[in-house]
C-alpha cells in the first residue's frame, strides 16, 4: 500500500506538455546567469589562484546542466532522459569534489591572490540565486514537476557555495591567510558530495 502511495504520487510530478512562460523566463535567466557566473569564477580564479573560486565555477557547469534538463524536458521526442541527466550530474559532481581535494592539496603553496572578480561574482550570487531558487519551487510546486523541483534544489545550494567562497575571500582580504582559502574549498566538497549522492538515486516525490 505504501509504494502504491508512492507511486502514484511520483507519476503526478510529470511534466505538462508545453512549458510555461514564467518556468521558460526562469530557465533562461539561469543558463545566462551561470554562464556569465562559471565564465567569471574560472577566470578569476585562475588569476587569483583560488581553489575555492574554482569549486564554485565548476559547480555552475553542474547547475546548467540542471538548468537545461528542465528546458529539454518540454522539447517533444528529444532523446535526453532525465535519469541520464542525474546520472551524469553525479558523476560530474563526484569528480568535482575529487578534483577540489587534489588542488586544494597541491595549491596550499601557491601564492593567493585577492580577486575583486570573485568577491562580485559570488556577491551578485548570494543574491540571485536564492531569488531563483524560491521563485523555482514555488513552480515547482504549482506544476508538480520534478526536475524543476530538482533545479531549485540546485539553484540553493549554489547560493550557499557562494556565500562560503564569498566569506574565504573576504577573510584573505582582512587576514592575508592562505589557508582560508583552502578551508572554504573543503567545506565545498561534502556539499558537493551529497548533491552528487541526490542527483545519482533521483529526487524523490517533493513536488506536493
Amino acid at each position: 500500500m505504501k509504494s502504491d502511495t508512492r507511486d502514484a504520487c511520483c507519476g503526478s510530478c510529470t511534466p505538462s506538455a508545453t512549458l510555461p512562460r514564467t518556468v521558460a523566463w526562469l530557465q533562461w535567466i539561469t543558463l545566462a546567469w551561470m554562464m556569465l557566473e562559471c565564465g567569471a569564477s574560472l577566470w578569476a580564479a585562475s588569476k587569483a589562484h583560488s581553489v575555492a573560486l574554482l569549486a564554485f565555477g565548476a559547480d555552475s557547469l553542474v547547475e546548467m546542466l540542471s538548468a537545461t534538463v528542465v528546458l529539454l524536458q518540454f522539447i517533444p521526442r528529444f532523446p535526453l532522459k532525465k535519469e541520464h541527466a542525474d546520472r551524469a550530474a553525479a558523476v560530474l559532481l563526484f569528480a568535482l569534489a575529487a578534483v577540489v581535494v587534489c588542488m586544494a592539496w597541491l595549491g596550499r603553496e601557491m601564492p593567493l591572490e585577492t580577486s575583486r572578480v570573485g568577491i562580485a561574482v559570488t556577491a551578485l550570487a548570494l543574491v540571485v540565486m536564492p531569488v531563483l531558487a524560491w521563485m523555482k519551487r514555488r513552480e515547482a510546486r504549482r506544476m508538480n514537476n520534478r526536475a524543476l523541483a530538482a533545479d531549485a534544489a540546485q539553484s540553493a545550494t549554489c547560493a550557499y557555495l557562494a556565500g562560503v567562497t564569498l566569506a574565504g575571500l573576504l577573510l584573505f582580504v582582512v587576514f592575508r591567510i592562505r589557508w582560508v582559502d583552502i578551508v572554504a574549498a573543503l567545506i565545498a566538497v561534502p556539499i558537493l558530495i551529497m548533491e552528487g549522492r541526490r542527483a545519482w538515486r533521483g529526487e524523490g516525490c517533493g513536488c506536493s
